[in-house]
This record gives C-alpha cells, sequence and structure tokens, in this order.
C-alpha cells in the first residue's frame, strides 16, 4: 500500500507542478520578448531615412493593424465589448501613449539613443513618486536613493546636452518618461483591464494626429518594408507579447511588469531589485505554503481511496 500511495501522491504532485511551472516559464519568455521587441526602436529609427511624422503615421497605421486584428482573432464576438470595457482607465492610457511615442520617436531624431535610453531608465523612479502622490504608497530608502542618483544623472546629461545642442531632444525625452511612468502607475493600478485595445487605439489616434504633417506617400519601398516591421514587431508584436506575458504568468500578477521593467531596461533594478526581490519571495513562498496543503489533502484524499479499495477487497 504504501508504493501505491506514493505512486498516486507523485503523479499528484506532478499533475499540479508541471503546468504551473510552465506557464510561469512561458509567461516570462513572452514578457522578455516583449522588452526585445520594444527596445529595436532605435534602431528601426536611425535605419529609416523618412521625416518623423511619417515614420509615425506608418508605425501606428502598422501597429494597429497588427494589434486589431489580433484582438479580433481573440475575442472574436466580444471584441467590441472588450474595447468598451477599457473605460476611462484605458483612454487615459492611450492619450499617454500617444504623445509619449510622439515624444519618443522625435527624440530619437533630436538626440542620442544613450540620451533616450538613460533618461527613460528614471521611468520607475518617477512612477514611484507619482505613486506616492497618487496613493501615498511608501517607499524604500534605497528606493529614494537611487532616485536621487537617477535625477543627479539626468542633471549632468542635460548640462551636456546643452552645449551640444541636443537639449531639446533631452526634454522630449523626459516628457516622454514621465508620461510611461504614469501610464505604468495607471496598468499597475488596474491590472484587471486589458490594455491591448487601449494600444490599439492611441496607434491609430496617433497615426490619425500625425496625418496633416506626414508624407505617406514620399517613402521608398525599403523604408515602407522598414516601417512594416516597425510598426509590427516593435509596437504590435510588443503589446501582444506583453499582454500575454501578463496574463499567463498566474503565480503572481505583478512579477510580469518588474520582469518587463527589469529585461527592457537592467539600469532601473539599482531601486527596485530589493523590494521586488522581497515581495516577489514572499508571495513565492506563500504560493508554495498553499500548494503543499493541496499536496496534503489530494494524498490523503489518494491514500483513503486506496485503503477503502483494498478493505473492500478482502471483505
Amino acid at each position: 500500500m504504501t508504493n501505491d500511495t506514493q505512486a498516486v501522491s507523485r503523479r499528484i504532485i506532478l499533475l499540479g507542478s508541471r503546468p504551473h511551472a510552465d506557464t510561469r516559464r512561458a509567461g516570462f519568455l513572452l514578457v522578455t520578448a516583449a522588452a526585445i521587441a520594444f527596445s529595436t526602436a532605435g534602431l528601426f529609427t536611425r535605419l529609416i531615412a523618412s521625416d518623423v511624422w511619417t515614420i509615425l503615421f506608418w508605425r501606428g497605421l502598422f501597429g494597429g493593424l497588427l494589434i486589431v486584428g489580433y484582438v479580433v482573432w481573440r475575442y472574436r464576438v466580444a471584441t467590441l465589448r472588450t474595447f468598451v470595457s477599457i473605460g476611462w482607465v484605458g483612454l487615459l492610457a492611450a492619450v499617454c501613449s500617444i504623445v509619449a511615442t510622439i515624444c519618443f520617436i522625435t527624440a530619437l531624431r533630436q538626440t542620442t539613443v544613450a540620451d533616450v535610453t538613460v533618461i527613460y531608465a528614471t521611468a520607475p523612479f518617477i512612477a514611484a513618486l507619482i505613486a506616492w502622490m497618487w496613493t501615498r504608497e511608501r517607499q524604500s530608502r534605497i528606493t529614494l536613493a537611487a532616485s536621487g542618483l537617477a535625477l543627479l544623472g539626468v542633471v549632468v546629461m542635460f548640462g551636456a546636452a546643452l552645449s551640444m545642442g541636443q537639449v531639446v531632444g533631452d526634454l522630449l525625452a523626459l516628457v516622454m518618461t514621465v508620461l510611461m511612468a504614469l501610464m505604468m502607475v495607471i496598468v499597475r493600478q488596474n491590472r484587471q483591464v486589458s490594455m491591448l485595445p487601449a494600444a490599439c487605439l492611441s496607434a491609430f489616434a496617433c497615426a490619425l494626429a500625425v496625418m496633416p504633417l506626414a508624407h505617406p506617400g514620399d517613402v521608398t519601398l525599403q523604408d515602407l518594408t522598414l516601417l512594416a516591421l516597425f510598426g509590427t514587431t516593435q509596437f504590435g508584436l510588443g503589446f501582444t507579447s506583453l499582454d500575454n506575458g501578463q496574463s499567463l504568468d498566474i503565480g503572481d500578477p505583478g512579477l510580469a511588469a518588474d520582469q518587463f521593467g527589469a529585461a527592457i531596461c537592467p539600469a532601473v533594478g539599482l531601486a527596485g531589485i530589493r523590494r521586488t526581490a522581497v515581495r516577489t519571495h514572499l508571495r513565492r513562498r506563500k504560493h508554495r505554503l498553499r500548494c503543499r496543503v493541496v499536496r496534503l489533502r489530494r494524498r490523503s484524499r489518494a491514500i483513503t481511496s486506496i485503503a477503502t479499495a483494498r478493505l473492500g477487497r478482502h471483505s
């Protein structure tokens, strides 16, 4: 009876743990893929010879088409209800995304990619400040110290940009960073709302907003190909991978956002890595305890059923 019980318990444990581990792994891989996709913006911006407004138009159009196609395929008859359900939260996130996208692409043309990347690295610190002002969420000393260092680095960068004539690009990058930080807080406070419809709306709205200034018909075939890749891979696949990664990471709802921030900008870990690691450890420990209780209950039921079956045979 002992061997039978151990075999049944081992099967139960494997059936209960493997799907969860595989799902978490898939979620992490999708979030990492989203970070890689988003990080290609500087490359595409440098490769494409068209003006900023034309880039924004085609990027928004191609990215919006891919996302809306995915949303229709995923939700089918519930597509319209999915767009309506985002409410004011999704609309506010879409507005932040529109303005941040315009500032981001323009900044990449006005200053160096390195400057934009370093300024954007302060987004989690700005998000922490916004969260404190919005929800009075207390921040650790490490976060405050890292925020001060990041702010000092941005000030030093602006001093160098003044002498090089790149201050406009750095200011645009800073505006983009503040808007993205606000968007992080909105998404974090409303995790139950899917941001794919908001991303789709922001893509089409951005293309519509810059249309009067763009020259869509003047692009070469090579630039059009790059623009299609820019919109579908960097924007479209980036957002769809991120949304799927967050939905698959069922073990810890907030872990996907932390993984995305760490993957897209490793320097962000200076402030948040300790607090995130502690929270993640506690959540995982709590989840393990719950899994152990479930396994013990299933094991006891399995032992009871086997014992009952053995007694039935002997009787």
